[in-house]
């Protein structure tokens, strides 16, 4: 084999790789057990706060030693593979910044009843449209205002000197749709400062392109009403007076003393630590040691510095970051906090900075605040435009312009403080403390310092929070109780398993050593997978797992189709080592083909897809890569070993019962397609036909509502609830068997429109006291113990109408571009349009056949939901489905080759005979894995399952009975015409 030497060198690389990644999951996972062991009482209850404080004290520590270089408990679980909400529970929210109040802001909340009409007008037309707000707006002012430039309403003082009278509406707009994308910008900053402090382990945050959406992943949350009030939060910015150092040094002192006096002989014999003449720093240093060893149980932190000895006249306080925590319980105790001045408050800066050796410090303002107010000298309502500048020295600045008012204070706190600090606030963090060289007697300043032009443009966002209001709204938001993660992770590892076992059992028996191989590849196939999602940051969820699962199942079919073009070379009686060669040469196309066509849909859905879709697809297309080299590439450095020996190897590529089992097949397959035909069309026109009339059951994220997710102590009946809810909630509830017969999802339409926490709560409090009238049960906020006679909610979900809509067009989208993309790869591939078209032909039928299964499905009681998992389904069913077809069509080519198209139907027969073991082995395998998933894959992924097995089954049909047979009828009516011509 040419190029062994490269393979084995990128297979040590990959596999060295995968390891070192992997080996921060295992770190994690035994810091994470001993955090659990520390906050386990003798009764084997966790304290998650206590838990919590343990992984937060050892955050910046070096917890692990790879090869000389440390890293810390942060390091570790930003490299780990980690788990997704659905396998241990937590909170996902999507967040939509409001453009009606950023609208209403820069034309400064006017009266005018034409202007608020059309706003009002826009945000309702809003909610069931793809346009932007903005663009709906205008139309609607157009209507209501023909007459009426768009600058009566904008050209106010507030926007002096970038909207005037003259200003014509096409620069309005742009400046409006200017604002409102700083307005998401200055949100998701602020958001992401926000959810750094929630004490989650991989709190996730990232924009939706395109929108004004924000999507926030938070593990392991255990309040989720507080998570709700701190996101939808409305900023607060502040500008407050910092105080000299000076100003509190003797409040430091008396803290020292107190803490000092406090600590010294509490040992019940004192140590030579305490003895006399020790300096006062030396025993405040061992006081603050001792409280960090309740904190830091792993004593990573032993050299706390006392406070006093921090001090320094240029910034203030400055703690190194792993102190804070100890700081702040000083701080926080009644006993110390009383000594610090009523006039004085302490904040921390909201960034550490580094210092030269590495070391990161946090600064802690001590901030004027008379008799302890909480308005500030100046508040951030006055700001009017904050905007990144460059300074005299050609530095990146910010100027900041106020209003009249803000103006008039802002002279005389400058007036006031020549020489000091104005700190910049936003939520009670520090953003920049800059020092005031003069009397500003004007609203318009600049603030210079050590920024960069990132850093500046982030600091102008954060002064525009104040004068813009840009209120975020919870449109989308899934809740996963940790009991419901456990019952996850167990169901996937159980699929995992379950899968790769039969796959392994089967592939040995049918083609014995080289099944052997095969097996090599898939376990190799399988660590990859884990190690590129560790070395990527990505964290594993239950449709990843099903990816994966799917995987195991489709890696085997490169294999499948090498052994198979080995074993035909063989029966002609080639020798071992040229049937190897052959085998692998010739499949190769097949196998590049079929993989392309899979990738493509995956980078489809990751692409145009949302939350767990993308996961999957995450997960399919880095299984296909690492399925294509392992398959291909690794089988054949290990099967050139298993044949160093030559013709005299005893490498085998079939056991006995295997070895005649497929072959010599002459099936007439296209004498049947006009009765394919009609077969097909008449399950797809039924299954429609029942869809039409009873409909399908659309999940929540297509239709919109909230759903819950409920357990009961002992075995409930769905629709005994459903009546009994159905009075509650006017007839908008649907309640039916969730995994087991103790647990129910309840899912209701009832307030979708309102997206406001006062709604949600509304509707989860009709919920429980609904549930608590029909069955006479009590709702219970422990799910893991339910007594009898109890209930709770172990997760929910809300998606709001207009994130529906949008799910629903981005899912189209996905199918349309998914098929064009195929049909331009396999016109590419084999330069006849007959190909493309039949594929198209047969991967719509596929399609309409899975929609029609789930309506006869329903038709028969068992209803799944058509939602974002169908849809990665159905994707992945195109996928597969084009596997088969162009692995015929690949032989098909061969043969017209080989024998031209005189015979053109005996042609594309042999070709089906010839591949149909291939197509047989690997539909089976493949089946069987669905079939693992679709029993023990759980609830969540039965609708996926069902749409698998089914897509799997009518793929491989489609190939052999609509596929082909269409190419045929399209080429003999080509070749019909040429013969005309001819004539």
């Amino acid at each position: 084999m040419q190029n062994k030497g490269i393979i084995v060198f990128l297979t040590v690389i990959v596999t060295a790789l995968c390891l070192y990644y992997l080996s921060f999951t295992f770190v994690s996972n035994g810091i994470q057990q001993r955090a659990n062991e520390y906050a386990t009482d003798a009764s084997g209850n966790v304290d998650f706060v206590k838990r919590r404080v343990y992984l937060d004290s050892i955050w910046r520590e070096p917890v692990y030693n790879f090869l000389g270089a440390d890293f810390t408990y942060q390091e570790i679980k930003e490299t780990e593979l980690g788990l997704g909400l659905d396998l241990q529970g937590g909170m996902h929210v999507t967040l939509e910044v409001s453009p009606v109040e950023i609208v209403k802001g820069i034309a400064g909340n006017p009266k005018d009843p034409a202007f608020n009409k059309s706003v009002d007008d826009a945000r309702e037309i809003a909610k069931t449209s793809d346009e932007k707000f903005v663009d709906i707006f205008y139309a609607e002012w157009q209507k209501n205002n023909p007459d009426k430039e768009l600058s009566s309403i904008f050209a106010t003082a507030a926007n002096r000197g970038r909207i005037s009278l003259e200003t014509p509406d096409s620069e309005i707009l742009e400046i409006i749709d200017t604002e409102v994308e700083n307005a998401i910008d200055r949100s998701f900053n602020i958001l992401r400062t926000r959810i750094d402090r929630f004490g989650t382990s991989q709190p996730n945050i990232q924009r939706i392109q395109g929108s004004g959406r924000i999507q926030i992943e938070l593990p392991g949350v255990d309040n989720q009403e507080r998570v709700r009030n701190l996101l939808q939060g409305v900023a607060k910015l502040q500008f407050w007076e910092v105080a000299e150092i000076n100003e509190i040094s003797g409040a430091l002192d008396a803290i020292n003393n107190a803490w000092v006096a406090d600590n010294q002989g509490t040992e019940e014999e004192p140590t030579e630590e305490y003895e006399e003449g020790m300096s006062e720093e030396d025993s405040l240093r061992i006081a603050l040691e001792k409280q960090l060893e309740e904190i830091d149980p792993m004593n990573q932190n032993n050299d706390v510095s006392p406070i006093y000895s921090l001090l320094q006249p240029d910034m203030g306080l400055a703690y190194q970051v792993r102190d804070t925590i100890v700081i702040n319980q000083i701080l926080q105790n009644e006993n110390y906090s009383s000594l610090i001045p009523r006039d004085i408050k302490l904040l921390w800066g909201v960034k550490p900075f580094v210092m030269e050796d590495g070391t990161e410090v946090l600064e802690l303002y001590a901030i004027n605040a008379p008799r302890g107010t909480e308005q500030a000298p100046l508040e951030g309502d006055v700001v009017t435009d904050a905007r990144q500048v460059l300074d005299q020295t050609s530095r990146p600045a910010v100027s900041m312009q106020m209003n009249a008012e803000g103006a008039r204070k802002w002279r005389q706190i400058t007036g006031s403080n020549i020489g000091r600090r104005i700190a910049v606030v936003l939520d009670d963090f520090v953003y920049t403390a800059p020092v005031v060289n003069g009397e500003i007697p004007s609203g318009q300043s600049e603030i210079a310092g050590n920024f960069t032009i990132q850093e500046a443009q982030d600091l102008a966002n954060i002064l525009k929070s104040g004068s813009l209001p840009a209120p975020t709204q919870i449109v989308e938001e899934s809740i996963i109780g940790p009991t419901l993660g456990k019952e996850a992770q167990s169901q996937g590892i159980i699929s995992m398993v379950a899968g790769l076992l039969i796959v392994v059992l089967f592939m040995v028996a049918y083609y014995s050593k080289g099944g052997f191989v095969a097996v090599a590849a898939l376990i190799f196939n399988i660590f990859f997978i884990l190690g590129i999602l560790a070395q990527l940051g990505a964290a594993l969820t239950l449709p990843g797992i099903a990816g994966i699962v799917l995987t195991i199942g489709m890696s085997i079919d490169a294999n499948v189709l090498i052994f198979e073009r080995i074993k035909e070379e063989l029966a002609n009686g080639v020798g071992l080592l040229a049937a190897i060669n052959a085998g692998y040469n010739k499949a190769f196309s097949a196998i590049l083909d079929s993989n392309v066509t899979t990738f493509l849909t995956g980078a489809i859905l990751y692409a145009l897809g949302q939350g767990p879709v993308k996961g999957f697809a995450v997960v399919l297309m880095i299984g296909i890569a690492s399925s294509f080299f392992s398959s291909v590439f690794i089988t054949r450095v290990i099967v050139s070993w298993m044949t160093k020996k030559g013709e005299k190897s005893s490498l085998s590529f079939a056991t006995p019962f295997a070895k005649n089992a497929l072959n010599d097949l002459n099936f007439d397959f296209l004498s049947k397609r006009k009765f394919a035909y009609l077969i097909s069309s008449g399950i797809i026109i039924l299954g429609l036909g029942i869809a039409a009339i009873n409909g399908l059951k659309f999940g929540v994220d297509f239709t919109g509502g909230r759903s819950y997710i409920v357990a009961f102590q002992e075995p409930m009946v769905p629709s005994d609830l459903k009546v009994g809810l159905d009075g509650e909630f006017d007839g908008s509830v649907e309640v039916k068997t969730y995994g087991s017969n103790n647990v129910l999802k309840v899912t209701t339409s009832y307030l979708i429109n309102e997206d406001d926490d006062e709604s949600n709560r509304a509707v989860e409090e009709k919920v429980k006291e609904g549930i608590a009238t029909v069955t006479g049960f009590a709702f219970s906020e422990d799910s893991e113990n339910l007594a009898e006679g109890q209930f709770a909610i172990t997760g929910s979900s809300k998606v709001g109408a207009t994130v529906a809509d949008d799910i629903k067009t981005s899912s189209v989208e996905a199918m349309v571009v998914a098929i064009l993309a195929i049909f331009l790869y396999i016109l590419l591939r084999f330069r006849k349009w007959q190909y493309s078209l039949a594929s198209i032909i047969a991967l719509i039928h596929d399609t309409l056949f899975v929609i029609a299964a789930f309506a006869i499905a329903s038709a028969f009681g068992a209803t799944f939901e058509i939602d974002q998992v169908f849809i990665a389904a159905v994707l992945t069913v195109i996928g597969y489905s084009i596997n088969d077809t162009v692995i015929i069509f690949d032989r098909i080519r061969e043969n017209i080759e080989l024998r031209g198209t005189n015979k053109l139907v005996k042609v594309f027969n042999e070709a089906i005979n010839q591949t149909l073991g291939r197509t047989l082995i690997t539909s089976f395998t493949t089946l069987i894995v669905v079939i693992v998933l679709l029993i023990f894959g759980g609830e969540v992924l039965r609708g996926f399952s069902f749409a698998l097995f089914i897509g799997i089954v009518v793929g491989t049909y489609s190939s052999v009975y609509i596929a082909t047979p269409v190419v045929v009828d399209l080429m003999k009516k080509e070749l019909d015409k040429e013969k005309e011509k001819v004539a």
